[in-house]
């Protein structure tokens, strides 16, 4: 099985690309930061619609095709909206959710004739908004309605799973101010862990549908 990971250079993508390999399937990473060498990959800002279409083409006719696609890229922008630069605010929504869409719009040909399955990762924020977060919530807000939809557009051609993590132990917080920063307490989950839950949804045989996964720490504080 071909499996396309958007953000496969580090975090839950990175951990999903190793859970894949483990299944003995074949996983194919785009990032806009070189991955792991040991990958098939391609370099791209998913913030770039062209970008992001050419590097899933590439990526599946070099694999000859692709059975599914897991869309764990994305980035944040924290603070309050009146101090956030503009660009620095569009731009989350430009990888998050735009990004997203971009990607399985460009997979759905190949995905469609391997009836494959979309694993789209939305969070735990785009269920709760929180104070000083309001471009990465609106990003993941977007991705749940835009999965929901696809899964209603695609039913019976495509699976579609709505991933809604929590809190992970990654970089995505480094170079944060330390307000923004999760504190001892907040118990984040390994996401070797949350990758598990991704590869369940792939392993459902065709017509079996995992719709929503909501994988979060026991102390997740944007939940429920």
């Amino acid at each position: 099985m071909n499996v396309l990971i958007t953000g496969g250079a580090s975090g839950l993508g990175l951990a999903t690309a190793e859970a894949v390999e483990k299944e003995g399937w074949k996983a194919l990473v785009v990032d806009v930061r070189e991955p792991d060498q040991r990958f098939e990959h391609v370099t791209a800002d998913l913030a770039d619609r062209g970008e992001a279409e050419r590097a899933v083409r590439e990526l599946a006719e070099r694999a000859g095709g692709l059975d599914a696609v897991v869309t764990a890229a994305g980035i944040d922008a924290c603070g309050r909206l009146e101090d956030v630069p503009a660009a620095d605010w569009e731009r989350v929504i430009q990888v998050n959710l735009l990004g997203t869409a971009a990607v399985v719009r460009a997979a759905l040909p190949y995905l469609k004739h391997t009836r494959g399955k979309v694993v789209t990762c939305a969070s735990t924020l785009g269920l709760r908004p929180l104070s000083d977060a309001s471009a990465y919530s609106a990003s993941k807000f977007g991705v749940v309605g835009f999965t929901r939809g696809l899964a209603i557009e695609t039913r019976g051609e495509v699976g579609v799973t709505l991933l809604i993590p929590g809190g992970m132990r990654t970089s995505f917080f480094d170079g944060r101010p330390e307000q923004y920063k999760p504190g001892p307490e907040a118990g984040l989950n390994d996401p070797a862990h949350v990758a598990q839950a991704v590869v369940f949804a792939l392993r459902q045989p065709a017509g079996c549908e995992v719709r929503e996964l909501v994988v979060c720490p026991s102390t997740e504080t944007s939940w429920p």
